[in-house]
C-alpha cells in the first residue's frame, strides 16, 4: 500500500511542479512582452523629440552666428515664408535661407545675385512643419507635429533702422 501512495505523491508533485514553472514562464514571457511594448513607445518619443529639439537648436545657432544689424528677417518667397541670413564676405553679398519645404527643412547658402531658388535648397532634416515670423526683434520659430516646439530669440543686434 505504501507504494501506491508514493506514486500518486510522485505524481502530485510533478504536476504541481509543472504548474509552477508553466506560470513562471507565462509571467517571464508577459514581462517580456509589455518591457517590449514600453521601449517602443520611449524609443518612439525619444525620436519625435530629438526632431523636434534638433531643429529648433539647428536655427537657433545659426541665428545666433549671423546676427548682425539688418542681417536676419523673414521673408516670403513663392508663398514660403523663409528666415533669410544675410553677409558680406570678400565684398560680396551672400545669403543663407532656410525654410520648410515638401516635408523637410532646408538651407541655401548662396551669392545674393546668383538666381538660385527654394528648390535648389539642401536637405537638413524631415520635420513635419515649420513656422517662421519676426516682429520688431523677436524672432519666433515653432516645429510642427508630434514632438515639435518652439522658441523665441531676441535679436540682440537688432533689426532694420525701422524696427527699432
Amino acid at each position: 500500500m505504501k507504494r501506491g501512495t508514493d506514486r500518486k505523491g510522485n505524481a502530485v508533485s510533478l504536476l504541481f511542479t509543472s504548474i509552477l514553472f508553466l506560470v513562471f514562464v507565462l509571467c517571464a514571457l508577459f514581462t517580456v512582452l509589455i518591457g517590449s511594448r514600453v521601449y517602443e513607445n520611449i524609443n518612439r518619443r525619444s525620436d519625435a523629440n530629438f526632431t523636434g529639439n534638433t531643429a529648433l537648436s539647428y536655427i537657433a545657432n545659426k541665428v545666433r552666428q549671423g546676427d548682425r544689424a539688418g542681417m536676419v528677417d523673414v521673408v516670403e518667397m513663392d508663398q514660403t515664408p523663409v528666415l533669410e541670413l544675410c553677409q558680406e564676405i570678400g565684398g560680396s553679398q551672400y545669403v543663407t535661407w532656410i525654410y520648410w519645404q515638401d516635408g523637410r527643412i532646408k538651407e541655401l547658402f548662396t551669392d545674393a545675385s546668383s538666381g538660385l531658388g527654394l528648390q535648389d535648397g539642401l536637405e537638413i532634416m524631415e520635420c513635419e512643419g515649420l513656422s517662421l515670423s519676426k516682429e520688431g526683434r523677436l524672432l519666433r520659430i515653432e516645429t510642427s507635429g508630434e514632438g515639435g516646439g518652439a522658441l523665441s530669440l531676441s535679436l540682440r543686434s537688432g533689426g532694420l533702422e525701422t524696427d527699432e
